[in-house]
């Protein structure tokens, strides 16, 4: 089985409020982008790892996340587009066209773990693709342009949808075909593959894979990054004592 990752990260990061792209602010001394390749770099089953940055910053995702990083499945970068779907379409026209199967991970989602994304390639039997996602948490309103509320949804049948999502090469690239003949924009590219009849089936998440998007999502990052070292430092004490 043939896999390649598209990451996108090409996005200006207007929520994040700084000056640099979110996607290459330093998270414990390297860029959010490069923890997330580097969470691919060691998954067997991955081919190759293809990064979708602005075209400006293709040098610089080159130096600072892969070079920096010494990772081996990223061959190549691929410029980003006006939007995310534009984005992924660039890097679909890059994968080899004898791949399997292609996941899309957001750049800066740097928490996915190796059990998610085996989780997911061993759910795709019987489906033409599966996506993460966790039951939502809050109760769901549908809110009208005037901010009226126009219903409750049943929470029991809503998901917040994650990252990766994974899809049958050829069916995928083919339902981007459709989209844009169609001149339609979907907001991830699950929509794109049911829009056309695709089966596609929900795989459990964890809320710890959060997307980093406000200065927030950065405290909690950060977080998250010393419990993962602490929780490492105690399992090789652990071992040596063992």
């Amino acid at each position: 089985m043939k896999v390649t990752v598209l990451i996108p990260a090409a996005g200006s990061g207007t929520r994040m409020g700084k000056g640099t792209k979110k996607q290459f602010l330093l998270l414990d001394g390297l860029p959010i982008l490069a923890h997330t390749l580097r969470r691919f770099e060691d998954v067997p089953e991955v081919t190759e790892i293809i990064p979708v940055v602005p075209e400006d910053e293709m040098e610089h995702c080159l130096t600072k996340c892969v070079e920096g990083s010494g990772l081996k499945k990223v061959r190549r970068v691929v410029p980003g587009g006006q939007q995310r779907q534009d984005s992924v379409y660039n890097g679909l026209k890059a994968v080899d066209p004898g791949t399997d199967y292609v996941m899309v991970h957001d750049g800066v989602r740097p928490f996915v773990t190796p059990d998610l994304i085996g989780g997911l390639l061993c759910s795709l039997d019987g489906c033409d693709g599966a996506i993460l996602a966790v039951p939502s948490k809050d109760t769901v309103k549908e809110v009208g342009r005037d901010l009226v509320v126009r219903k409750t949804i049943d929470r029991k049948s809503c998901y917040m949808v994650q990252t990766p999502q994974v899809f049958r090469y050829k069916l995928l690239m083919d339902a981007f075909r459709k989209a844009y003949a169609d001149g339609y924009y979907g907001t991830d590219e699950a929509s794109l593959v049911e829009k056309y009849g695709g089966k596609v089936k929900v795989v459990m998440g964890s809320y710890v894979n959060i997307k980093i998007t406000t200065p927030e999502d950065m405290i909690l990052a950060e977080a998250l990054l010393r419990k993962d070292a602490h929780d490492k430092a105690a399992a090789s004490r652990k071992r040596a004592k063992a």
